[in-house]
């Protein structure tokens, strides 16, 4: 066999060996193997800075470390200190989502914040904990090496996701209606960073809507064509499943190792995601999820009022500065009480710091909010942009009405609205309504029927999938969405 020929096939089997591990289920959602992969290495970057930074300080190897050991203690508790504080940091930053929102530079500034950011938890930590306490110049050599050390992994990560190496390789059955929603909706490269389309297949009935050129001719077994190309993964979504599945050959392909999955769990593993339009209600009900047990809806309930009282007592200098600006503007009421539906339909006074003018709603009517809205005040549009205006809601989710995560409570009037428009959209009552959630972390800030159609479909997949894990990644991306100001308007 010729070298390139080898160094291909190489490839092409490594490709394979480690996209067949992928998705790996963590925080009862799915996390591509990528992801895992990634984490895990700049966890070992930040837990060998410490190390690292000993040395270049002390010069050499082994006096350096015999000597910390000496003075200080242990190294490798506090490297793992690090590690665990970075680590947490970079998910703040949404560093850890497969759909990245910044490019290269974006992104080098998310690594800087989050390097700072695990500085400042760690000299909290250290004020709390002096056992664990590390000279600054120390810590900031450790920093840089981190930083450095990201920069190179990031870099590296961008290429060989974008050169296809950790992706599956995916082969369509079905090429019409249904199986193009995939190119219609999963078009962006930031979409595909866990498949490679491979093509699609015409089943019986279609009627081809897919681009032509990704359009494979079967002129063999489907076992045979997935072998031929190498797939991974077949997707069955052909627009009539009455027509007759092939189901001896995917069985085949199945027992070879083959994934074969139908279109709505494809799209809902790849974009975090549940697609309302191509979903039905035989599907909800045999899928896994939507867990309500004691155990979690007391492990929620436990973790909201624990948080709650934390948070009110470490921003209450926060807001009564904000109380005071409000009034000052133009001596009007401080707190602004609004009618939201919460959970299985019940509704409750929710509360905010009010950023609008008093006569924003003069008429009574509901109003989508708007880009650049003239009836946000000047200290609204500020504490809107910082989302100060909604500190005031921890005192629902300590009453009960609210939890931390979770969909967004909607007005009434809206609710009805988009009931009659939009399928399914009162099963996100099931959980209780979040100050923050998977759809505020993914989406930009909704304001019409097509925006809450999409806001729908992620909180569908939080519903499904909520964890008290899930919460606590949701809560971390929330930082990202503050500080970058993701969404406010």
């Amino acid at each position: 066999m010729p070298n390139g020929s080898l160094i291909e096939s190489s490839g092409t089997a490594t490709r394979a060996a480690l996209a067949r591990v992928m998705p790996v289920r963590i925080l009862n959602g799915h996390v591509h193997v990528s992801l895992v992969f990634l984490g895990l290495l700049e966890g070992a970057v930040a837990f060998a800075s410490l190390y690292i930074a000993i040395v270049v300080r002390f010069e050499s190897l082994s006096a350096s470390i015999s000597e910390f050991h000496e003075t200080v203690g242990l190294i490798w508790p506090r490297a793992a200190l690090i590690a665990g504080v970075t680590l947490l940091s970079l998910a703040s930053m949404g560093l850890y989502q497969l759909r990245q929102r910044a490019r290269f530079p974006g992104i080098v500034v998310r690594l800087l914040l989050a390097v700072v950011l695990a500085h400042v938890g760690l000299a909290l930590i250290f004020y709390v904990e002096p056992a664990f306490l590390l000279g600054r110049g120390l810590m900031g050599l450790a920093g840089l090496f981190m930083f450095a050390g990201f920069i190179a992994i990031r870099y590296a990560f961008l290429k060989l996701v974008d050169e296809n190496i950790f992706k599956r390789r995916i082969l369509v059955w079905g090429a019409g209606a249904r199986a193009a929603t995939i190119a219609a909706r999963m078009r962006r490269r930031s979409d595909q960073r866990g498949f490679k389309m491979i093509g699609y297949v015409l089943a019986p009935g279609d009627r081809a809507e897919v681009p032509g050129h990704q359009l494979i001719d079967r002129d063999t077994s489907l076992l045979q064509l997935a072998t031929q190309h190498g797939i991974e993964e077949i997707v069955v979504a052909p627009d009539d499943c009455r027509r007759g599945l092939p189901i001896d050959e995917l069985l085949q392909c199945r027992i070879r190792g083959i994934e074969v999955s139908d279109i709505l769990a494809f799209f809902e593993r790849e974009s975090g995601r549940v697609n309302v339009a191509l979903m039905h209600p035989s599907w909800l009900i045999f899928s896994k999820g939507f867990r309500c047990d004691v155990v979690r809806l007391t492990s929620k309930r436990m973790f909201d009022i624990v948080v709650s009282i934390c948070i009110l007592l470490l921003n209450s200098p926060i807001a009564l500065l904000t109380a005071i600006a409000i009034f000052l503007e133009d001596q009007g009421p401080v707190l602004y009480r609004q009618l939201r539906v919460g959970q299985n339909g019940r509704t409750f006074r929710m509360l905010k710091f009010r950023s609008m003018r008093i006569d924003a709603e003069a008429n009574g009517k509901a109003v989508w909010a708007m880009r650049n809205d003239r009836r946000v005040t000047r200290v609204g549009a500020l504490i809107r942009k910082l989302r100060i205006d909604e500190l005031p809601q921890v005192l629902n989710v300590l009453i009960g009405h609210m939890s931390f995560v979770g969909p967004r409570p909607e007005r009434p009037e809206f609710v009805e609205e988009l009931t009659r428009a939009i399928p399914y959209y009162p099963e996100r009552h099931a959980v209780k309504p979040g100050i923050t959630g998977w759809a505020q972390v993914q989406y930009r800030y909704g304001a019409s029927e097509k925006d809450a159609r999409a806001k729908l479909e992620y909180d569908l997949y939080y519903v499904k999938h909520h964890s008290l894990a899930f919460d606590l990644m949701v809560l971390l991306q929330t930082v990202e969405v503050v500080l970058f100001g993701i969404g406010s308007r």
